[in-house]
Protein backbone atom coordinates (compact mmCIF):
# COMPACT_ATOMS: atom_id res chain seq x y z
CA UNK A 1 0.00 0.00 0.00
CA UNK A 2 1.40 3.32 -0.85
CA UNK A 3 1.38 6.36 1.32
CA UNK A 4 -0.21 9.22 2.22
CA UNK A 5 0.75 12.09 -0.02
CA UNK A 6 1.42 14.62 2.33
CA UNK A 7 3.10 17.29 0.24
CA UNK A 8 2.65 21.14 1.75
CA UNK A 9 0.66 23.89 0.09
CA UNK A 10 2.76 26.16 0.85
CA UNK A 11 4.89 27.86 -1.47
CA UNK A 12 8.73 26.46 -0.67
CA UNK A 13 12.21 28.40 -2.23
CA UNK A 14 15.98 26.98 -2.26
CA UNK A 15 18.35 29.33 -1.03
CA UNK A 16 21.54 29.99 -2.04
CA UNK A 17 24.80 28.82 0.22
CA UNK A 18 26.48 32.38 1.28
CA UNK A 19 24.69 34.83 3.13
CA UNK A 20 25.36 37.73 0.49
CA UNK A 21 23.35 35.87 -1.60
CA UNK A 22 20.57 34.66 0.78
CA UNK A 23 19.52 38.00 1.72
CA UNK A 24 19.53 39.26 -1.63
CA UNK A 25 16.75 36.23 -1.99
CA UNK A 26 14.95 36.79 1.17
CA UNK A 27 14.41 40.83 -0.01
CA UNK A 28 12.45 39.40 -2.49
CA UNK A 29 11.03 36.07 -0.92
CA UNK A 30 7.25 36.15 -1.35
CA UNK A 31 6.74 34.35 1.57
CA UNK A 32 8.40 36.82 3.72
CA UNK A 33 6.58 40.00 2.31
CA UNK A 34 3.76 38.33 3.19
CA UNK A 35 4.35 37.68 6.94
CA UNK A 36 5.23 41.53 6.08
CA UNK A 37 1.77 42.35 5.65
CA UNK A 38 0.25 39.59 7.91
CA UNK A 39 2.40 41.32 11.11
CA UNK A 40 0.71 44.79 9.79
CA UNK A 41 -2.66 43.55 10.00
CA UNK A 42 -2.69 42.41 13.29
CA UNK A 43 -0.41 45.21 14.97
CA UNK A 44 -3.22 46.85 16.11
CA UNK A 45 -4.72 44.38 17.92
CA UNK A 46 -4.32 45.61 21.90
CA UNK A 47 -3.85 42.32 23.46
CA UNK A 48 -0.63 41.58 20.64
CA UNK A 49 2.47 41.80 22.74
CA UNK A 50 4.94 44.07 21.54
CA UNK A 51 8.44 42.82 22.60
CA UNK A 52 7.38 39.04 23.30
CA UNK A 53 8.29 36.80 20.34
CA UNK A 54 4.54 36.22 18.53
CA UNK A 55 4.84 34.42 14.71
CA UNK A 56 3.76 36.78 12.19
CA UNK A 57 0.72 34.49 10.06
CA UNK A 58 -1.69 32.70 11.68
CA UNK A 59 -1.75 29.98 14.99
CA UNK A 60 1.07 29.09 17.13
CA UNK A 61 2.20 25.86 18.76
CA UNK A 62 5.33 24.70 20.62
CA UNK A 63 8.50 26.37 20.24
CA UNK A 64 11.50 23.77 18.85
CA UNK A 65 14.58 23.34 18.08
CA UNK A 66 16.25 26.71 20.39
CA UNK A 67 20.34 26.73 18.71
CA UNK A 68 23.20 29.26 18.26
CA UNK A 69 24.52 29.01 15.05
CA UNK A 70 27.06 31.38 13.46
CA UNK A 71 26.94 33.98 15.54
CA UNK A 72 22.93 34.22 15.44
CA UNK A 73 20.78 32.53 17.37
CA UNK A 74 17.71 30.00 15.87
CA UNK A 75 14.02 29.63 16.93
CA UNK A 76 11.49 27.58 15.09
CA UNK A 77 8.27 27.06 16.50
CA UNK A 78 5.41 24.77 15.00
CA UNK A 79 3.59 27.59 12.89
CA UNK A 80 0.64 26.40 10.63
CA UNK A 81 0.24 28.17 7.22
CA UNK A 82 -2.66 29.98 6.20
CA UNK A 83 -3.46 27.79 3.10
CA UNK A 84 -2.21 24.71 4.86
CA UNK A 85 -2.41 25.06 8.93
CA UNK A 86 -0.80 21.76 9.35
CA UNK A 87 2.32 22.14 11.68
CA UNK A 88 5.19 23.07 9.48
CA UNK A 89 8.09 24.22 11.75
CA UNK A 90 8.53 28.34 11.33
CA UNK A 91 11.68 29.99 11.81
CA UNK A 92 12.92 33.14 13.06
CA UNK A 93 16.28 34.56 14.08
CA UNK A 94 18.15 36.95 16.60
CA UNK A 95 21.41 38.49 17.07
CA UNK A 96 20.70 39.35 20.89
CA UNK A 97 17.52 36.71 21.87
CA UNK A 98 14.84 40.11 22.01
CA UNK A 99 14.76 41.49 18.58
CA UNK A 100 13.28 38.83 15.78
CA UNK A 101 13.25 38.60 12.37
CA UNK A 102 11.03 35.91 10.89
CA UNK A 103 12.33 34.17 8.08
CA UNK A 104 10.05 31.58 5.68
CA UNK A 105 9.18 28.48 7.15
CA UNK A 106 11.78 25.88 7.65
CA UNK A 107 10.65 22.25 7.65
CA UNK A 108 8.04 20.89 5.44
CA UNK A 109 5.57 17.78 6.28
CA UNK A 110 5.77 14.88 4.10
CA UNK A 111 6.46 12.18 4.09
CA UNK A 112 4.94 13.16 7.80
CA UNK A 113 1.36 14.47 8.21
CA UNK A 114 2.62 17.41 10.46
CA UNK A 115 6.22 18.38 12.08
CA UNK A 116 5.36 18.33 15.54
CA UNK A 117 7.80 18.92 18.09
CA UNK A 118 11.61 18.06 18.66
CA UNK A 119 15.29 19.83 19.42
CA UNK A 120 18.59 20.78 17.63
CA UNK A 121 22.21 19.49 18.02
CA UNK A 122 24.82 21.70 16.66
CA UNK A 123 27.97 20.43 15.44
CA UNK A 124 31.29 22.46 13.61
CA UNK A 125 29.52 22.04 10.01
CA UNK A 126 26.04 21.70 10.61
CA UNK A 127 23.18 21.78 12.93
CA UNK A 128 21.06 18.63 13.04
CA UNK A 129 17.10 18.84 14.06
CA UNK A 130 15.01 15.70 15.06
CA UNK A 131 11.44 16.17 15.55
CA UNK A 132 8.51 13.90 15.65
CA UNK A 133 6.76 13.45 12.33
CA UNK A 134 2.73 12.93 12.78
CA UNK A 135 1.80 9.10 11.25
CA UNK A 136 5.71 7.98 10.97
CA UNK A 137 7.58 8.79 13.33
CA UNK A 138 10.93 10.58 14.81
CA UNK A 139 12.87 12.51 11.82
CA UNK A 140 15.89 13.53 11.37
CA UNK A 141 17.02 16.80 9.03
CA UNK A 142 19.96 19.00 8.57
CA UNK A 143 21.20 21.70 7.83
CA UNK A 144 24.72 23.63 6.89
CA UNK A 145 24.09 27.15 5.43
CA UNK A 146 24.36 30.73 6.81
CA UNK A 147 20.65 31.24 8.28
CA UNK A 148 19.72 27.77 8.08
CA UNK A 149 17.22 27.75 5.70
CA UNK A 150 17.31 24.53 3.19
CA UNK A 151 16.89 21.41 5.17
CA UNK A 152 17.22 17.71 4.19
CA UNK A 153 15.64 14.90 5.68
CA UNK A 154 17.76 11.97 6.21
CA UNK A 155 16.61 9.10 4.31
CA UNK A 156 13.30 10.60 3.72
CA UNK A 157 11.56 8.53 6.09
CA UNK A 158 11.11 8.28 9.70
CA UNK A 159 14.25 7.12 11.16
CA UNK A 160 13.01 6.21 14.45
CA UNK A 161 9.35 4.58 13.02
CA UNK A 162 6.20 4.52 15.16
CA UNK A 163 6.24 0.63 16.54
CA UNK A 164 3.87 -1.55 14.98
CA UNK A 165 0.81 -2.00 17.00
CA UNK A 166 0.02 -5.51 17.37
CA UNK A 167 -1.38 -6.06 20.60
CA UNK A 168 1.59 -6.60 23.15
CA UNK A 169 3.09 -4.30 25.49
CA UNK A 170 5.08 -1.46 24.09
CA UNK A 171 8.60 -1.43 25.14
CA UNK A 172 8.63 2.95 23.96
CA UNK A 173 6.79 5.02 22.70
CA UNK A 174 7.70 7.40 19.62
CA UNK A 175 6.83 11.26 19.96
CA UNK A 176 8.98 14.43 20.81
CA UNK A 177 12.36 14.10 20.57
CA UNK A 178 15.72 15.87 21.49
CA UNK A 179 19.28 14.83 20.49
CA UNK A 180 22.53 15.01 21.76
CA UNK A 181 26.61 13.32 21.50
CA UNK A 182 28.59 11.76 23.51
CA UNK A 183 31.91 10.32 22.27
CA UNK A 184 30.98 9.11 18.84
CA UNK A 185 27.61 8.41 19.09
CA UNK A 186 24.46 10.48 18.64
CA UNK A 187 21.99 9.66 21.56
CA UNK A 188 18.18 10.89 21.59
CA UNK A 189 15.23 10.49 23.84
CA UNK A 190 11.88 9.95 22.75
CA UNK A 191 9.06 11.04 25.13
CA UNK A 192 6.36 9.40 26.36
CA UNK A 193 5.21 7.77 29.81
CA UNK A 194 5.38 4.19 31.27
CA UNK A 195 1.84 2.59 33.09
CA UNK A 196 3.51 1.41 36.02
CA UNK A 197 2.99 3.98 38.46
CA UNK A 198 0.26 3.34 41.35
CA UNK A 199 -2.97 1.28 39.98
CA UNK A 200 -1.36 1.22 37.15
CA UNK A 201 -1.39 4.75 35.99
CA UNK A 202 1.18 6.35 34.00
CA UNK A 203 4.04 8.08 34.60
CA UNK A 204 6.61 10.16 33.38
CA UNK A 205 9.45 8.49 31.34
CA UNK A 206 11.53 9.63 28.19
CA UNK A 207 12.86 6.59 26.15
CA UNK A 208 17.03 6.42 25.07
CA UNK A 209 18.21 5.69 21.72
CA UNK A 210 21.43 5.09 20.40
CA UNK A 211 22.77 5.84 16.50
CA UNK A 212 26.27 6.49 14.99
CA UNK A 213 24.91 7.78 11.87
CA UNK A 214 21.87 9.13 12.40
CA UNK A 215 19.86 6.95 10.03
CA UNK A 216 19.67 3.85 12.19
CA UNK A 217 18.74 3.86 15.78
CA UNK A 218 18.94 1.24 18.49
CA UNK A 219 16.67 1.04 21.58
CA UNK A 220 18.53 1.16 24.68
CA UNK A 221 16.37 1.79 27.70
CA UNK A 222 14.17 4.26 29.68
CA UNK A 223 16.39 7.13 30.79
CA UNK A 224 15.23 8.29 33.85
CA UNK A 225 16.06 6.99 37.61
CA UNK A 226 14.90 7.88 40.66
CA UNK A 227 12.46 10.87 39.51
CA UNK A 228 10.26 11.41 42.61
CA UNK A 229 9.18 15.01 41.81
CA UNK A 230 7.19 14.27 38.57
CA UNK A 231 3.59 13.45 39.57
CA UNK A 232 1.20 10.37 38.79
CA UNK A 233 -0.32 10.75 35.58
CA UNK A 234 2.30 12.94 34.26
CA UNK A 235 4.25 12.57 30.38
CA UNK A 236 7.51 13.77 29.41
CA UNK A 237 6.58 15.50 26.00
CA UNK A 238 9.16 17.94 24.69
CA UNK A 239 12.33 16.68 26.21
CA UNK A 240 15.74 18.37 26.46
CA UNK A 241 18.88 17.24 27.68
CA UNK A 242 21.87 19.35 28.42
CA UNK A 243 24.43 20.45 30.85
CA UNK A 244 24.08 22.86 33.42
CA UNK A 245 27.34 23.40 35.80
CA UNK A 246 28.19 20.57 37.25
CA UNK A 247 24.99 18.86 36.40
CA UNK A 248 22.25 17.76 33.89
CA UNK A 249 18.91 19.03 32.95
CA UNK A 250 16.15 17.92 31.22
CA UNK A 251 13.27 20.73 30.98
CA UNK A 252 10.20 19.04 29.98
CA UNK A 253 6.18 19.44 29.19
CA UNK A 254 3.45 17.17 30.99
CA UNK A 255 0.20 17.09 29.04
CA UNK A 256 -1.40 17.07 32.33
CA UNK A 257 0.48 19.69 34.65
CA UNK A 258 3.00 21.40 32.60
CA UNK A 259 6.20 22.77 32.18
CA UNK A 260 8.78 20.98 34.63
CA UNK A 261 12.41 20.21 35.44
CA UNK A 262 14.74 17.46 36.40
CA UNK A 263 18.39 18.13 37.56
CA UNK A 264 20.54 15.39 38.02
CA UNK A 265 24.02 13.83 36.92
CA UNK A 266 24.49 11.85 33.89
CA UNK A 267 25.92 8.40 34.49
CA UNK A 268 27.89 8.03 31.36
CA UNK A 269 28.55 4.17 31.94
CA UNK A 270 24.61 3.01 32.03
CA UNK A 271 23.10 5.59 30.15
CA UNK A 272 21.12 6.92 32.42
CA UNK A 273 19.91 10.26 34.23
CA UNK A 274 20.03 10.17 37.95
CA UNK A 275 17.62 12.63 39.59
CA UNK A 276 18.94 14.56 42.38
CA UNK A 277 16.24 17.57 42.33
CA UNK A 278 13.28 18.84 39.76
CA UNK A 279 10.71 21.60 40.33
CA UNK A 280 8.30 23.20 38.02
CA UNK A 281 7.93 26.37 35.33
CA UNK A 282 4.07 26.67 35.81
CA UNK A 283 1.89 26.53 38.65
CA UNK A 284 -1.16 25.16 37.96
CA UNK A 285 -2.97 24.32 34.77
CA UNK A 286 -0.94 25.00 31.63
CA UNK A 287 -4.21 26.30 30.24
CA UNK A 288 -5.76 28.58 29.85
CA UNK A 289 -3.30 31.31 29.50
CA UNK A 290 -0.27 29.95 31.50
CA UNK A 291 3.37 28.26 30.56
CA UNK A 292 3.35 25.42 27.94
CA UNK A 293 6.37 23.59 26.51
CA UNK A 294 9.89 24.58 26.37
CA UNK A 295 12.62 24.68 23.82
CA UNK A 296 16.40 25.07 25.25
CA UNK A 297 19.76 25.23 24.53
CA UNK A 298 23.37 25.93 25.95
CA UNK A 299 24.10 29.45 26.39
CA UNK A 300 27.89 28.32 25.88
CA UNK A 301 28.65 29.76 29.52
CA UNK A 302 27.82 26.72 31.43
CA UNK A 303 24.23 28.05 31.73
CA UNK A 304 21.26 26.98 29.82
CA UNK A 305 18.91 29.83 27.49
CA UNK A 306 15.12 28.09 27.58
CA UNK A 307 12.00 29.62 26.02
CA UNK A 308 8.44 28.77 26.25
CA UNK A 309 5.08 28.78 24.70
CA UNK A 310 2.25 30.34 26.61
CA UNK A 311 -1.40 29.36 26.06
CA UNK A 312 -3.80 31.81 25.46
CA UNK A 313 -7.30 32.94 27.38
CA UNK A 314 -9.03 35.04 25.02
CA UNK A 315 -9.97 34.44 21.37
CA UNK A 316 -8.23 36.71 19.20
CA UNK A 317 -8.33 36.75 15.35
CA UNK A 318 -5.69 35.49 13.22
CA UNK A 319 -3.44 34.32 16.14
CA UNK A 320 -2.97 32.77 19.42
CA UNK A 321 -0.34 32.03 21.43
CA UNK A 322 3.31 33.77 22.46
CA UNK A 323 6.70 32.92 23.30
CA UNK A 324 7.74 34.07 26.88
CA UNK A 325 10.68 36.34 27.18
CA UNK A 326 13.95 33.55 27.14
CA UNK A 327 15.18 32.71 30.76
CA UNK A 328 18.73 32.46 31.91
CA UNK A 329 19.40 29.14 33.92
CA UNK A 330 21.82 28.18 35.96
CA UNK A 331 22.57 26.41 38.61
CA UNK A 332 23.86 27.63 42.46
CA UNK A 333 25.04 25.73 44.98
CA UNK A 334 23.17 22.15 45.54
CA UNK A 335 21.09 21.45 42.91
CA UNK A 336 19.22 25.27 43.57
CA UNK A 337 18.21 26.31 39.63
CA UNK A 338 18.64 29.77 39.22
CA UNK A 339 16.24 32.05 36.59
CA UNK A 340 16.99 35.16 35.06
CA UNK A 341 15.54 36.94 31.75
CA UNK A 342 18.33 36.72 29.07
CA UNK A 343 18.89 38.52 26.06
CA UNK A 344 19.43 42.35 25.68
CA UNK A 345 16.17 43.64 27.46
CA UNK A 346 17.78 47.06 28.08
CA UNK A 347 17.69 48.13 24.77
CA UNK A 348 14.05 48.31 24.80
CA UNK A 349 13.92 51.10 27.99
CA UNK A 350 12.83 54.69 27.31
CA UNK A 351 11.14 57.02 29.92
CA UNK A 352 12.82 55.97 33.11
CA UNK A 353 10.64 56.77 36.06
CA UNK A 354 12.79 56.47 40.43
CA UNK A 355 10.82 56.22 43.19
CA UNK A 356 13.47 55.42 46.68
CA UNK A 357 12.72 55.08 49.72
CA UNK A 358 8.66 54.78 50.06
CA UNK A 359 7.22 53.93 53.49
CA UNK A 360 4.12 51.58 52.64
CA UNK A 361 2.10 52.04 55.17
CA UNK A 362 -0.01 49.42 56.81
CA UNK A 363 -3.23 48.69 54.55
CA UNK A 364 -3.10 51.32 53.00
CA UNK A 365 -3.30 51.08 48.85
CA UNK A 366 -1.07 53.76 47.10
CA UNK A 367 -1.46 54.20 43.65
CA UNK A 368 2.35 55.49 41.93
CA UNK A 369 1.69 58.47 40.57
CA UNK A 370 3.19 59.40 36.94
CA UNK A 371 3.91 55.33 36.38
CA UNK A 372 1.77 53.54 34.18
CA UNK A 373 1.50 51.44 31.38
CA UNK A 374 0.43 48.35 29.19
CA UNK A 375 4.33 47.34 28.01
CA UNK A 376 6.77 48.12 30.45
CA UNK A 377 9.63 46.81 32.18
CA UNK A 378 9.56 47.16 36.60
CA UNK A 379 12.52 46.56 38.63
CA UNK A 380 11.71 46.83 42.76
CA UNK A 381 13.31 46.39 45.80
CA UNK A 382 11.11 45.71 48.88
CA UNK A 383 12.04 45.11 52.48
CA UNK A 384 8.74 43.31 54.09
CA UNK A 385 10.06 44.56 57.37
CA UNK A 386 6.80 42.97 59.36
CA UNK A 387 4.37 42.84 56.71
CA UNK A 388 2.75 39.25 56.50
CA UNK A 389 2.09 40.14 52.99
CA UNK A 390 3.33 43.03 50.15
CA UNK A 391 1.61 43.45 46.92
CA UNK A 392 1.94 45.30 43.80
CA UNK A 393 -0.91 45.90 41.55
CA UNK A 394 -0.36 46.45 37.83
CA UNK A 395 -2.29 47.16 34.72
CA UNK A 396 -4.92 48.83 36.89
CA UNK A 397 -8.20 50.74 36.18
CA UNK A 398 -8.38 53.81 38.09
CA UNK A 399 -11.14 52.40 40.56
CA UNK A 400 -9.66 48.42 40.31
CA UNK A 401 -12.38 46.96 38.35
CA UNK A 402 -9.43 45.50 36.16
CA UNK A 403 -6.09 44.73 38.21
CA UNK A 404 -3.35 42.05 38.26
CA UNK A 405 -1.84 41.37 41.43
CA UNK A 406 1.54 39.89 42.44
CA UNK A 407 1.55 39.25 45.77
CA UNK A 408 4.43 37.95 48.34
CA UNK A 409 3.73 36.28 51.55
CA UNK A 410 6.76 36.13 53.50
CA UNK A 411 7.83 33.01 54.88
CA UNK A 412 4.38 31.23 54.36
CA UNK A 413 5.77 28.14 52.34
CA UNK A 414 6.57 24.93 53.25
CA UNK A 415 9.39 24.50 55.11
CA UNK A 416 12.23 23.56 52.80
CA UNK A 417 15.79 22.11 53.20
CA UNK A 418 18.42 24.97 52.48
CA UNK A 419 22.10 24.74 52.90
CA UNK A 420 23.06 28.23 52.93
CA UNK A 421 21.37 28.49 56.43
CA UNK A 422 24.06 28.44 58.96
CA UNK A 423 23.74 27.41 62.88
CA UNK A 424 22.06 30.44 64.86
CA UNK A 425 20.87 32.34 61.37
CA UNK A 426 17.39 34.07 61.98
CA UNK A 427 14.23 34.76 59.41
CA UNK A 428 13.55 37.87 57.73
CA UNK A 429 11.00 37.89 60.60
CA UNK A 430 14.08 37.73 63.03
CA UNK A 431 13.10 34.48 64.41
CA UNK A 432 16.04 32.00 64.95
CA UNK A 433 16.30 28.66 62.66
CA UNK A 434 15.95 26.14 65.49
CA UNK A 435 14.40 22.44 65.54
CA UNK A 436 11.19 21.79 68.08
CA UNK A 437 13.00 21.05 70.71
CA UNK A 438 15.41 24.31 70.73
CA UNK A 439 18.05 22.88 68.76
CA UNK A 440 19.94 24.54 65.52
CA UNK A 441 18.70 23.07 62.52
CA UNK A 442 20.83 24.75 59.72
CA UNK A 443 19.18 23.27 56.98
CA UNK A 444 15.31 23.77 56.74
CA UNK A 445 13.66 27.31 56.92
CA UNK A 446 10.24 27.75 55.97
CA UNK A 447 9.68 28.84 51.89
CA UNK A 448 8.08 32.16 51.12
CA UNK A 449 5.52 32.37 48.25
CA UNK A 450 5.12 34.86 45.18
CA UNK A 451 1.60 34.66 43.50
CA UNK A 452 0.51 36.27 40.40
CA UNK A 453 -2.66 36.79 40.53
CA UNK A 454 -4.69 37.25 37.33
CA UNK A 455 -8.78 36.28 38.54
CA UNK A 456 -9.80 39.98 38.02
CA UNK A 457 -7.65 41.55 35.23
CA UNK A 458 -9.94 42.02 32.48
CA UNK A 459 -13.91 42.75 32.29
CA UNK A 460 -14.40 40.91 29.16
CA UNK A 461 -17.31 38.25 28.63
CA UNK A 462 -14.63 35.45 27.17
CA UNK A 463 -11.80 36.26 29.06
CA UNK A 464 -11.08 32.40 30.58
CA UNK A 465 -10.81 33.05 34.28
CA UNK A 466 -7.18 31.41 35.27
CA UNK A 467 -6.38 30.28 39.72
CA UNK A 468 -3.48 32.55 40.88
CA UNK A 469 -0.16 30.70 40.23
CA UNK A 470 1.81 30.48 43.04
CA UNK A 471 5.03 29.50 43.31
CA UNK A 472 7.85 29.04 46.45
CA UNK A 473 10.78 31.64 46.98
CA UNK A 474 13.27 30.65 49.26
CA UNK A 475 15.32 33.36 50.48
CA UNK A 476 18.33 34.19 52.27
CA UNK A 477 17.81 35.68 56.22
CA UNK A 478 17.56 39.04 55.86
CA UNK A 479 17.07 39.18 51.77
CA UNK A 480 15.28 41.88 50.44
CA UNK A 481 12.63 40.65 47.39
CA UNK A 482 13.96 42.15 44.38
CA UNK A 483 11.53 41.87 41.44
CA UNK A 484 11.70 42.47 37.47
CA UNK A 485 8.16 42.45 36.19
CA UNK A 486 7.41 42.56 32.90
CA UNK A 487 3.92 43.71 31.26
CA UNK A 488 3.07 43.74 27.45
CA UNK A 489 -0.29 44.05 27.09
CA UNK A 490 -1.35 40.44 27.37
CA UNK A 491 1.46 38.80 29.09
CA UNK A 492 2.71 39.41 32.70
CA UNK A 493 6.16 37.67 33.51
CA UNK A 494 7.70 38.02 37.48
CA UNK A 495 11.30 37.01 38.09
CA UNK A 496 12.10 37.48 41.36
CA UNK A 497 15.54 37.20 42.93
CA UNK A 498 16.77 35.42 40.56
CA UNK A 499 15.46 32.30 41.63
CA UNK A 500 11.98 31.99 40.64
CA UNK A 501 9.64 33.09 37.95
CA UNK A 502 5.13 33.10 37.18
CA UNK A 503 4.09 34.27 34.43
CA UNK A 504 0.51 34.13 32.85
CA UNK A 505 -1.00 35.63 30.21
CA UNK A 506 -3.73 38.58 30.91
CA UNK A 507 -6.67 40.60 29.02
CA UNK A 508 -7.70 43.89 29.79
CA UNK A 509 -10.73 45.04 28.34
CA UNK A 510 -10.47 48.80 29.57
CA UNK A 511 -8.27 50.87 28.08
CA UNK A 512 -7.62 53.06 31.21
CA UNK A 513 -6.34 49.79 33.05
CA UNK A 514 -2.50 51.19 32.85
CA UNK A 515 -1.87 51.83 36.75
CA UNK A 516 0.59 50.81 39.40
CA UNK A 517 -0.17 50.54 42.85
CA UNK A 518 0.96 48.90 46.00
CA UNK A 519 0.37 47.57 49.38
CA UNK A 520 1.34 46.31 52.18
CA UNK A 521 -0.78 44.01 54.83
CA UNK A 522 -1.17 43.70 58.77
CA UNK A 523 1.94 46.24 59.25
CA UNK A 524 3.84 48.35 57.39
CA UNK A 525 6.78 47.65 55.03
CA UNK A 526 9.18 49.59 52.76
CA UNK A 527 9.78 50.29 49.29
CA UNK A 528 13.55 50.61 48.47
CA UNK A 529 13.41 51.35 45.08
CA UNK A 530 11.56 50.99 42.11
CA UNK A 531 12.41 51.72 38.57
CA UNK A 532 10.47 51.72 35.52
CA UNK A 533 10.38 51.84 32.16
CA UNK A 534 8.03 51.90 29.14
CA UNK A 535 9.01 49.52 26.59
CA UNK A 536 10.05 49.84 22.93
CA UNK A 537 8.03 47.52 19.69
CA UNK A 538 10.42 45.18 18.14
CA UNK A 539 8.17 45.22 15.39
CA UNK A 540 7.59 48.82 14.78
CA UNK A 541 9.60 48.23 11.13
CA UNK A 542 11.58 45.70 9.81
CA UNK A 543 14.93 44.52 10.77
CA UNK A 544 17.45 45.39 8.78
CA UNK A 545 19.23 42.78 7.17
CA UNK A 546 21.41 40.83 9.37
Amino acid sequence: MSSPDYTSLVPHYTFADTLAEQEAQLAQNPLLQRMVVSRASKASDPHRPIYHYVNPENLLNDPNGLCFWQGRWHLFYQGTPPEDPRPHWGHTVSDDLIHWRDLPYAIYPNPEESCFSGGTLVENNRVIAIYHGTQVGNMVAVSSDPLLLNWEKLTGQAVIPIPEQDGSPQQYTVFDPCIWKKDDAYYALSAGALPDGPGGQRVAADFLFRSVDLEHWEYLHPFIERDRYTLVGDDGACPYFLPIGDRHILPFFSHMSGGQYLLGDYDKERDKLVVTSGGRFNFGAFGPSGVHAPSATPDGQGGVIVIFNMNPGLPTKGWNQIMTLPRRLTLAADDVLRMEPAGDIESLRYDHRRIEGMDLPTNQELVLDGIAGNAMELNLEIDPENAPMVELTVLRSPNREEHTRIAFFKDRGFRVQHPSVQPGAVLASGDPVVSRHGQPRPTQLHASLLTLDTSYSSTLSDALSRAPETAPLVLEPGEPLRLRVFIDRSVVEVFANGKQCVAARVYPGREDSTGISMRAQGNSAKLVSLDAWQMKDIYAKEASPI
